[in-house]
């Protein structure tokens, strides 16, 4: 398997410190976008937390010393991601019960994982993945988000939900509590199939379908260059992250 992949990261228009992270690691096929909250010193630390976590989990235990993984390789693939991201946000809140200074520090976070012929991609929080595939982009990610949930209860329309002033508040995330649910999907992928993985600096203020544009019409450097410059050209009120990986090659 083939991937060519790039990830960048801005501090935005507005903010004076960046609390994103971003992962690639080529050899695993990983890429992971973390967007973290708790102030300067919290979100950073959370973020940073989270990306090393999951890759070190990746690349050695690979799983629950105590788990007895599945037989299937798909299911015992998600457990290991899954078990990734939960030990993450362990280590977050443990950090921040035995330091109060870190108190209330927490963050987004999100996997992919190529591995056999499949896409896998875990999320917690409201920092997103899409698929691009031919002339379609799809998300695959739903937000935890108050926003999100009251789009699907049918009380807010998804253009209300862009500019509401809770748009903010997440509904899970890594590290204000002990242990959290991760939702994980599989997809088959095929030669030419594009991913990106943000934060919400960028998809608050870029359409999906200009999203779509800049990764078909550019290389994946080109994409995330020209896809930060849009969102700080609208404002930057937030960090902007983004990580994008096109499959040149299927094996």
């Amino acid at each position: 398997m083939r991937i060519t992949s790039c990830g960048m990261t801005d501090v935005g228009m507005k903010r004076t410190n960046n609390e994103d992270a971003y992962l690639i690691n080529d050899e695993l096929n990983l890429f992971v976008v973390c967007d973290g909250m708790g102030g300067h010193v919290g979100g950073e630390l959370a973020s940073s937390i989270a990306v090393n976590t999951v890759e070190e989990v990746l690349s050695n235990i690979e799983a629950d010393p105590a788990a007895e993984l599945p037989d299937d390789p798909i299911e015992a693939t998600r457990e290991k991601i899954r078990y990734a991201i939960r030990l993450a946000g362990k280590r977050i809140y443990e950090k921040a019960v035995a330091e109060p200074e870190f108190k209330g520090m927490g963050t987004t976070a999100l996997v992919l994982l190529i591995d056999s012929g499949n896409a896998f991609v875990a999320h917690v929080g409201d920092s997103r993945a899409y698929v691009i595939r031919d002339d379609l982009i799809e998300q695959l990610t739903e937000d935890h988000s108050l926003v999100n949930e009251k789009v699907r209860a049918g009380v807010l329309t998804v253009e209300e939900a862009k500019t509401h002033k809770l748009r903010n508040i997440i509904t899970r995330s890594l590290g204000y509590q002990e242990d959290v649910d991760v939702d994980i999907q599989v997809r088959a992928i095929r030669r030419n199939d594009s991913f990106m993985l943000c934060s919400d600096g960028l998809s608050n203020l870029v359409e999906t379908a200009e999203m779509g544009e800049a990764i078909r019409s550019a290389s994946p450097q080109g994409a995330a260059r020209d896809l930060i410059e849009l969102a700080c050209s609208r404002g930057g009120d937030d960090n902007i992250t983004t990580v994008i990986c096109r499959v040149e090659e299927v094996r």
